[in-house]
């Protein structure tokens, strides 16, 4: 990934995409208070709505897409993905659900992050994008495999043409899990080899987030994927993250527009 710094935000960007709109952003520029120091982007956390809505604002402008257009969803975790033509008056959120998917122009796709992997996706033959949010729920119910499923039945995508980009995340060393996450992985994939390690000495299980997306992924058609392999576990500095900051934090925020 590439990593830039403009207008005081920090962010990154895959690296073979040059001439999409996009950016994975820190927590680094914002105007939040600790605990939600200082590019928080959750409105639900316990942070003042004026500094998050500041926030937003921040990020659209250093991107330089259209704010008027944003789309979200209200993330729970699952699996849904649905069709972004354009916000809903009077609402800030589309729906209930982990996808979204466009093919129009100017319209930004906007989602939250403290942990869970950040998918972001482009066809370039049918100029279409999606994004999803996969914490361990989410992976397991098939997040990433929604979008490209809604991308192909609704704008004709073929899994081949479409590229993936895996975001920063919480990282295999340090993403712990109990043994229902196990099972759960085990029940989807068939197998646990290549998603869930386990340490030598206790025996406990660590859930690999961006190769269990990967796996899914590449088993359901996509052949283009890049995984930024940033541990957000790892570097509070630059990402907020909730099991290493105990559940009192902020989240990032992640934007795609064609």
């Amino acid at each position: 990934m590439r990593r830039i710094t403009q207008d005081g935000l920090t962010y990154y960007q895959f690296s073979m995409w040059e001439n999409i709109s996009h950016g994975i952003f820190t927590r680094l520029g914002g105007v939040s208070s600790a605990p939600w120091a200082s590019l928080n982007m959750g409105g639900t956390v316990g942070d003042d709505t004026k500094a998050v809505r500041q926030n937003h604002e921040l990020m659209y402008s250093a991107l330089k897409v259209n704010t008027s257009r944003c789309c979200t969803v209200w993330q729970i975790h699952g699996a849904d993905t649905v069709i972004a033509d354009g916000p809903v008056r009077g609402r800030r959120w589309l729906a209930l659900a982990d996808g979204m998917v466009t093919d129009r122009a100017d319209t930004p796709l906007v989602m939250r992050y403290a942990d869970c992997t950040p998918l972001f996706f482009f066809d370039p033959v049918q100029g279409v994008i999606g994004v999803a949010h996969a914490g361990w729920r989410g992976t397991v119910s098939g997040a990433g495999v929604s979008v490209l499923r809604t991308m192909t039945q609704a704008y004709g995508s073929k899994p081949a043409d479409i590229q993936v980009g895996i975001g920063p995340s919480i990282g295999p060393e340090r993403y712990q899990v109990g043994e229902e996450v196990v099972n759960a992985a085990h029940d989807y994939f068939g197998t646990t080899e290549g998603i869930i390690q386990r340490d030598p000495q206790d025996g406990t299980a660590y859930f690999d987030l961006w190769n269990a997306n990967r796996i899914d992924l590449e088993r359901n058609g996509v052949q283009q994927i890049e995984i930024a392999g940033i541990c957000t576990a790892r570097h509070t500095d630059e990402f907020y993250s909730h099991r290493a900051e105990k559940g009192r934090t902020g989240r990032f925020g992640a934007v795609i527009s064609l």
